[in-house]
């Protein structure tokens, strides 16, 4: 069982995948889950097994694109619990897409899904959050991909770095509030949204696996949590490489 307890931890995006094994780690210890993402039938499925396990859940159906709708998110966790202490903004996709068969559209797109729907919840978050004594927690499950840009992940690669830039601001502007962020990067995790796109996997883990990491990470707070190990250190190592030897491999490995 996680050591967090008694809180109020909303996640979005927890209708499969990453988001919903996190709440069903969240259950226990008296946490009070708020849980949103796009597909209703989905999500009220992970909420009823929450709460037939004695947890305490509230599902929201909302489409984090629209900032009106990821407002109300905020505003019912709140009339329901009084409080956001932890936020889990998980909502992103990053499917193969070459550079030289997009179009303006496609990258648009991408960064809609993986930016503008972290925005859509962070600015009343913070406004929530503001107003808390204790401030909270605002989580945000990025990329390795977001720490450099990958061959056919490019749009996916620039949209997680512009999160996680943002998100480096607001932790030094404000932490004096309370507020703490945390910027967590897994590299591949076998969901099943990902499982046929035809890129290159290595290192790969389970949702199960991942999920683990990211409660570790909402667990110790660190500004930024990467996973796994092998990954991490095969990007590490390829932003210390010169430019174009860097380039090499990474063709090598988009080539696979």
């Amino acid at each position: 069982m996680a050591s967090i307890t008694g809180r109020t931890v909303l996640i979005v995006g927890a209708s499969s995948g990453i988001g919903a094994e996190v709440a069903r780690l969240l259950a226990a210890g008296g946490n009070r889950l708020v849980i949103t993402a796009r597909r209703a039938p989905e999500l009220a499925a992970v909420a009823k097994e929450i709460r037939s396990g004695g947890g305490s859940c509230l599902d929201i159906a909302a489409d984090a694109l629209d900032p009106e709708a990821a407002a109300r998110v905020v505003a019912a966790a709140v009339a329901e619990y009084g409080s956001v202490d932890i936020a889990l903004l998980n909502a992103g996709q990053g499917p193969d897409m070459s550079m030289d068969q997009v179009g303006v559209p496609d990258v648009a797109r991408i960064m809609a899904l993986n930016y503008d729907v972290v925005v859509n919840y962070l600015v009343p978050l913070i406004q929530q959050m503001t107003t808390q004594p204790e401030g909270g927690l605002i989580a945000h499950t990025n990329s390795l991909a977001g720490l450099m840009g990958i061959p056919r992940q490019g749009p996916y690669s620039a949209a997680k770095a512009a999160v996680r830039t943002l998100l480096d601001a607001a932790r030094v502007e404000l932490a004096p509030r309370g507020i703490r962020f945390t910027s967590i990067h897994p590299g591949f995790v076998a969901t099943e949204r990902i499982s046929d796109d035809g890129l290159p996997k290595p290192f790969q883990i389970s949702q199960e696996r991942a999920a683990r990491h990211v409660v570790r990470a909402l667990e110790k707070e660190p500004a930024n949590a990467y996973f796994p190990w092998q990954t991490a250190a095969l990007v590490r190592t390829l932003r210390t490489l010169p430019t174009p030897l860097a380039a090499r491999v990474l063709r090598k490995l988009a080539s696979r």
